[in-house]
């Protein structure tokens, strides 16, 4: 995972829970109104988290929905990687985990679709 210029729609994070991942991503992406839809947490050097950083993309800008990628590993305070560190990568939507280690993009619009539905 890279904290390089993020893609349109994609931001990197530093904090936990999405209230504070939309916080940690102001400086680094335009200021919006409502935390990314979709996280992935994950870490460098993970190869699963790379293959699910492209599938995460693509949904997302296939439902048209804002995703943020947060490295476990830059949470100063260790819960991330306490809570998802054997985990990476994992997916949530509105805050809600979807899936781990294995990303399924079918699943992952179903959560999305099922989410804007209900939420």
């Amino acid at each position: 995972m890279s904290t390089a210029e993020p893609a349109a729609g994609h931001a990197t994070g530093r904090a936990a829970g999405p209230e504070a991942v939309a916080e940690a991503l102001a400086p680094a992406a335009p200021p919006r109104a409502d935390p990314p839809r979709v996280v992935l947490y994950g870490r460098d050097g993970c190869h699963l988290c790379d293959t699910a950083r492209e599938i995460v993309e693509a949904v997302c800008a296939e439902q048209q929905v804002t995703w943020a990628e947060v490295n476990v590993d830059d949470d100063p305070t260790g819960a991330l990687a306490s809570e998802y560190g054997d985990y990476v990568p994992v997916v949530t939507v509105d805050g809600v985990q979807q899936g781990f280690w294995q990303v399924d993009g079918a699943r992952l619009a179903k959560a999305i679709a099922r989410r804007r539905v209900s939420g």
